[in-house]
């Protein structure tokens, strides 16, 4: 048989379908809603300002949710003239302050980040600083019940520990402000499946020791958990094993015996739709092919290489887990291209949407 002139055989077509449509219903239920989305904009000097303005200046997310842009008016306006575009505004001292009847964009105005005093296209400390203040402001909105979810443009890791957030990564601040105890964890979402760790931002060697049938249980009940907010009734998880050809029973490494195959049987005698170990060269195959919503993998790499190949400009972060929602673009602030009209929103517009599904599933479940 030849292959498919775009790459793409019926079976993926249809999978692909199938999501689509379900994407489509998801937000068909949300218009008219009133979810409340806080976006920041992102590390002012890279491309957020201007992917924020610029998504928001389509009009696409209108009917997904009530959309507040949370930072500094200022870096609103510049991202509007980076992106050729002349929305609509209004500066705002409160959610609470908000008319959503006026057709315009509500930026609730911080006045902490002066584009002036900043550099552009290269990571600044004090930027992260900055970023860091106004997620903790935002975060601090969500518990209040002021906001349902965060969404923020991409930030740089580097910045903002350089400015003072001392933490490994993002989601450890968020669950540091959120005082969580147990599991929580990143997961990555294209439109062809989602993507879950056992371990994350750590050396591959350190990666190993964490590598535990509880650890194995808790990713797979936060992937079952955080799918099923998003609207998925019974979503069907592949956990991809440690070594290659999933040992080869044994011949070179074990884990798949002593550790994933155990934590795996006993998480589908739960009742949840799970199976594995799969060889990782070839789980992601099956997850293209639609036979899993979500993956689940060992370490970082597994799952990132796949996720960033196949949807680089669609890819988003959620940080999964905890009782504030949190989206945001997979990408990066992409220095090289501030200012030159080529950035574009598609992560950042699912990033949104994303967020949007999830806190109205949540608040429905409440």
């Amino acid at each position: 048989m030849n292959p498919p002139a775009n790459g793409v055989t019926p079976a993926q077509a249809g999978a692909q379908g199938a999501r689509s449509a379900e994407a489509q219903a998801l937000d068909s239920r949300l218009r008219g809603n009133d979810v409340i989305v806080g976006l920041m904009p992102g590390d002012m000097t890279g491309i957020g300002p201007e992917i924020t303005a610029k998504l928001l200046a389509g009009g696409r997310l209108r009917d997904v949710a009530r959309i507040v842009v949370i930072g500094d008016a200022r870096v609103f306006a510049l991202g509007c003239r980076e992106a050729g575009v002349q929305p609509p505004w209004r500066a705002c001292a409160s959610v609470e302050a908000i008319d959503w009847s006026r057709d315009e964009i509500p930026v609730l105005d911080l006045g902490n980040t002066d584009p002036a005093t900043l550099p552009r296209r290269e990571n600044s400390a004090e930027s992260g600083r900055l970023c860091g203040e106004t997620l903790l402001h935002m975060t601090r909105l969500a518990q209040e019940g002021r906001l349902d979810a965060v969404s923020f443009a991409p930030l740089s890791k580097a910045a903002l520990h350089a400015g003072g957030w001392n933490y490994p990564d993002e989601h450890q601040m968020f669950a540091a402000w959120n005082a969580h105890e147990g599991f929580f964890g990143e997961m990555n979402v294209i439109e062809q499946f989602s993507t879950f760790r056992v371990t994350s931002h750590v050396a591959l060697r350190k990666a190993l020791d964490l590598i535990t049938p509880e650890r194995i249980a808790a990713a797979v009940r936060l992937a079952d958990a955080t799918l099923r907010a998003r609207g998925l009734a019974r979503p069907r998880i592949g956990v991809a094993a440690l070594n290659p050809h999933c040992g080869e029973g044994g011949l070179f490494g074990d884990e798949e015996i002593r550790l994933i195959a155990p934590a795996v049987r006993g998480l589908a005698e739960e009742g949840i739709a799970v199976s594995g170990p799969v060889s990782s060269d070839a789980i992601f195959l099956k997850a293209l092919k639609g036979e899993y919503d979500g993956v689940v993998m060992m370490y970082h790499d597994h799952g990132q290489i796949a996720t960033k190949l196949l949807g680089f400009h669609k890819g988003v972060t959620v940080t999964a887990g905890l009782r504030t929602i949190y989206t945001t673009p997979a990408h990066g602030t992409a220095f090289d291209i501030v200012g030159q009209g080529k950035a574009d929103t598609g992560a950042l517009e699912q990033a949104v949407r994303i967020a949007a599904r999830m806190a109205a599933a949540r608040r429905a479940h409440a």
